[in-house]
């Protein structure tokens, strides 16, 4: 009998801990989360604040360093490397999208795209950067600053920011916070269709019950905790 050939998920978080120090002490945040994500899929991260969902993020960007349990992603041990390797790590494989859209001011829209390709040593950064604007509809915009541009362009640029390296997995902490419901509305439409155009996996960060669902998969975390997994009810189910 031929043996099947197993894929490794691109994320995997076993016993998953992260403890934050807080002026009065220490603050268990991550209280033992196990997540495994395949390469490609789209996950809604809900729950209330405080539950540990923004936190969960900065682990899987390398921004914070777990406190126990381990952290693979893209077959990589983060709890593993120093602040350099994690840096290249970023580089080469995460886009992350903040609900603050975290645009250098004193750089133009294209300046502020071309960055993470300059970093990684990108010859055709800023043709790339003008191309990755001009996807999501600003290629008129490419010469201007953040404070010329409104909310929904400045969040725009942040994604074409995002996604410009095409990375492999792509953060996103309430991406459309800031803005109205239809220009957050068009910007989601942009997001979730520049990840299936680069068959990204998308980890979504919401409040939004319904850009939950649109993800396929919702996974629900309260007081540090995963409660709920979509995935592990289909898979019960099947």
């Amino acid at each position: 009998m031929e043996e099947q050939s197993v894929t490794a998920p691109l994320i995997a978080a076993e016993a998953l801990v992260f403890t934050a120090v807080a002026a009065s002490g220490p603050v268990q945040v991550l209280r033992g989360v196990d997540l495994s994500v395949a390469a490609g899929e789209a996950v809604g991260i809900v729950g209330p604040s405080g539950s540990g969902k923004t936190s969960l993020l900065m682990l899987l960007a390398g921004l914070e360093k777990p406190t126990g349990g381990r952290l693979v992603v893209a077959g990589q041990d983060l709890g593993a490397m120093d602040e350099d390797r994690l840096a290249r790590f970023r580089r080469d494989n995460i886009g992350i999208v903040f609900q603050a859209f975290h645009l250098v001011p004193t750089m133009t829209a294209l300046e502020n795209v071309a960055v993470p390709l300059e970093f990684a040593g990108r010859r055709d950064a800023f043709d790339r950067a003008a191309a990755a604007l001009r996807e999501v509809g600003l290629g008129h915009r490419l010469e201007h600053y953040p404070g010329q541009l409104s909310g929904g362009e400045q969040q725009r640029v942040a994604l074409a920011r995002a996604v410009v390296a095409e990375p492999r997995v792509i953060l996103a902490d309430e991406p459309t916070g800031n803005l109205d419901r239809a220009t957050g509305a068009a910007v989601m439409d942009l997001l979730f269709g520049l990840r299936t155009r680069m068959g990204t996996t998308l980890l979504l960060i919401t409040h939004d019950p319904l850009l939950a669902e649109r993800c396929g998969r919702q996974v629900k975390i309260e007081d540090g905790r995963i409660v709920s997994d979509t995935a592990a009810i289909r898979m019960a189910a099947e």
